[in-house]
């Protein structure tokens, strides 16, 4: 078999699965895929590989490479490397990202960069891989493609299985030539799907036929409207192109319990996890704002855990009991919640390189692992899907669920799946007749994620103590009737300090509530570079709406201590613009930025209220937060580019990062007298220089 080297670099498991679908598919396609975290970098050599290389990267942060990936990066990106020191090495690099952020696919595109410095040619076209949309409308594709760019690979290398030695050490010349004159395979548009149908036969006859008997069925119903239990022609009618069965690997049994105790320190964690009491929780907004924010604080005064300004932390939460109480009880393994789950690997397992589910702790009962260890809620996947349909036995539900996965029902997964939020527990009560083995979810369920919050206070303002803040997160899942369901972690926390809230007044900074005391699991969380600059005299403009403002309490917080520590120093301005919809609603920490307008920590603060209408003939105020920074171009231009000052934007990815992002090139278009395309290099310079830093979310 003609091998090659498939290397994936995942931070919560998406590339990871990708690359590994791409292994089972090799071998269908006459492949050998040596698969490898790039972390393992005991088990592959880059220096010395003749096989094409496979490369699956996701993005994490605002544009980083995954955890696992560092140790590469920082690798490669070693400067005193020749050009040539990759020269022998043809690849192809999926990249994974989400187009809400800035930096999207920014992980790959590092590494395809570097890999292309240093002398590394394509064999195959780069993939960006969008989760905004689905990942899936260009992962299929780019997979169903890379066989032939295989063939053609192995095919220019005189059928060789390895190529060992063929390429001659190209010139540091020859090199600058390749990269403009690279071999570059386009995706082909007709792409090598398995067929399916319900006989296992040759063709979709059955399929068709299936397809006619629950369309005749449906229309009785009503007047065919296409849902998540129903497809309109032509889809309804259409023979489909089924993604292959992903082989089963885990034998799962169930042992009646000893009655031993489990807690979240059970809960498997690459980094330290450290329990922590809630000291007081704060309601921020009145009880007519449309969004309910609190804030939280936890007594980390006998952990070792330290945190700066900027710096966030994972909350370690667990699924709601209610959902884990559905879907056990729809599994009909409510009997055995307590009981204890042990996994074995299959023996006959076709799964290349198959191993146990490191975010399953040995030992732990069946509730235990559905409460804290697997996203229930995670949109499911059309690999999982498709396993799915093989435990469906009536055969119009067997049919749709053939539907959502396949390459014709592309429209209705994103539809009925992905933007409804459908989760399993929503398919299993959709498609009554389907019973999957408790295997089967253990393979496909992701791990429950912990949940990323950004410190919101200062430990030389708060010693020993640590604030967050965050939404109560409500949205309607539509996938079958509408639901009103409140985010994993937001919605648990909220029913943890709803005994100890204090009302929306804020009041004194006195603890409360000792005597009930919730305790949650913190973990920190890597580094980054969201912090005040190191020289106190330099200037700095703060852009937070809404939770947004979160870091930049912790700033000014900070920023006053060191004020009172050196009352002769030289600091730099302060800029804040914030902005809420209403005034008397929901303006986060309105007491304390007064009390730092008063005493001269923050020099200026800008407010926007995008939904307060005008007082009287009142000039129509700024809407928001990027409308306020467009009235100060002047000074943020100068700011920016003459003062040498840093800008830091915290909140929502979708909408404000990007509006503010493009206000900012308009300023400095407008102020220097250039064109656009000048001004985002200007601001691509200024993020390059860790002077434009985002801590955004989606």
């Amino acid at each position: 078999m003609r091998r090659f080297l498939l290397l994936y670099a995942t931070q919560q498991g998406q590339a990871k699965a990708i690359a590994e679908e791409i292994c089972e598919q090799a071998v269908v396609h006459g492949f050998s895929a040596d698969l490898h975290c790039i972390s393992e970098s005991d088990k592959y050599d880059l220096k010395t590989e003749t096989a094409p290389l496979v490369v699956v990267v996701s993005t994490t942060g605002t544009g980083d490479p995954p955890d696992t990936a560092r140790k590469f990066v920082k690798e490669i990106q070693n400067q005193t490397l020749p050009v040539d020191f990759f020269a022998h090495l043809r690849y192809g690099l999926l990249g994974l990202g989400d187009s809400e952020y800035t930096y999207f696919c920014n992980g790959g595109k590092i590494i395809d960069k570097r890999l292309q410095e240093l002398g590394a040619r394509h064999f195959y076209d780069t993939g960006h891989a969008d989760d905004c949309v689905g990942l899936e409308l260009v992962v299929e594709p780019w997979i169903a493609g890379l066989w032939p760019a295989l063939r053609k690979h192995f095919r220019s290398s005189r059928g060789q299985e390895e190529i060992r030695g063929a390429l001659p050490v190209a010139s540091p010349a020859s090199l600058r030539t390749d990269l403009v004159k690279s071999e570059l395979l386009h995706i082909e548009s007709q792409v090598e799907l398995l067929r399916f149908d319900d006989s296992g036969g040759k063709d979709s006859e059955v399929l068709k036929q299936n397809a006619v008997n629950s369309n005749q069925s449906n229309v009785l119903i009503e007047d065919f409207k296409s849902s998540l239990t129903r497809s309109e022609p032509p889809l309804s009618q259409a023979s489909l192109n089924i993604p292959a069965l992903p082989p089963e690997y885990l034998q799962v049994y169930l042992q009646e319990s000893l009655g031993q105790e489990e807690s979240q320190a059970s809960v498997t964690s690459a980094d330290p996890i450290f329990q922590v009491p809630i000291s007081k929780a704060v309601q921020l907004t009145t009880n007519d704002a449309i969004k309910t924010t609190l804030l939280v604080e936890l007594d980390i005064s006998n952990t070792d855990f330290s945190y700066q300004p900027g710096d966030a932390f994972s909350v370690i939460c667990p699924n709601s009991d209610s959902e884990v109480q559905s879907l056990l009880q729809r599994l009909q393994l409510e009997d055995k919640r307590e009981h204890c789950v042990l996994l074995k690997i299959k023996a006959d397992t076709k799964k290349k390189g198959a191993a146990l589910p490191q975010h399953i702790p040995a030992g732990c009962s069946l509730q235990f692992i559905f409460t804290w260890c697997l996203e229930i809620r995670a949109i499911p996947k059309k690999a999982f899907l498709r396993a799915l349909v093989d435990y469906t036995s009536d055969s119009a539900e067997k049919r749709r669920l053939q539907e959502l996965c396949s390459k014709q029902g592309a429209a209705d997964y994103s539809r009925f799946v992905r933007d409804a939020c459908a989760c399993l527990l929503d398919l299993l009560l959709t498609f009554p007749s389907c019973q999957p083995p408790l295997s089967l979810l253990l393979e496909h369920l992701p791990k429950l994620q912990p949940r990323p919050y950004s410190c919101a206070s200062s430990s030389l303002f708060h010693p020993g103590k640590l604030h967050f803040v965050f939404n109560i997160v409500e949205f309607l899942s539509t996938a079958t009737t509408e639901v009103l369901r409140k985010g994993v972690c937001t919605g648990w926390l909220a029913l943890l300090v709803a005994s100890v809230l204090q009302p929306n007044i804020h009041s004194s900074h006195e603890d409360s509530g000792k005597a009930l005391a919730p305790k949650i699991s913190i973990s920190p969380r890597t580094t980054n570079s969201f912090h005040l600059p190191d020289d106190p005299s330099i200037p700095i403009i703060m852009v937070g709406p809404g939770t947004g403002i979160a870091p930049f309490i912790g700033f000014l917080q900070h920023r006053e201590k060191l004020q009172e520590q050196h009352p002769d120093g030289n600091f730099g301005a302060m800029w804040l613009f914030f902005g809420c919809r209403h005034k008397d609603r929901d303006y986060l920490f309105r007491k304390e930025l007064r009390h730092f307008l008063k005493h001269g920590i923050l020099t200026h603060l800008k407010v926007s209220f995008s939904r307060d209408a005008p007082v009287g003939e009142e000039e129509a105020p700024a809407k928001y937060v990027q409308d306020n920074i467009q009235l100060h171009g002047q000074q943020v231009a100068r700011i920016l580019l003459q003062e040498n000052g840093h800008i830091y934007v915290c909140g929502d990815a979708k909408n404000m990062a990007k509006d503010v992002h493009d206000a900012l090139v308009e300023i400095i278009s407008k102020e220097v007298g250039v064109e656009k395309l000048e001004a985002m290099k200007t601001l691509a310079t200024l993020k390059e220089e860790k002077r434009y830093l985002q801590d955004i979310w989606s």
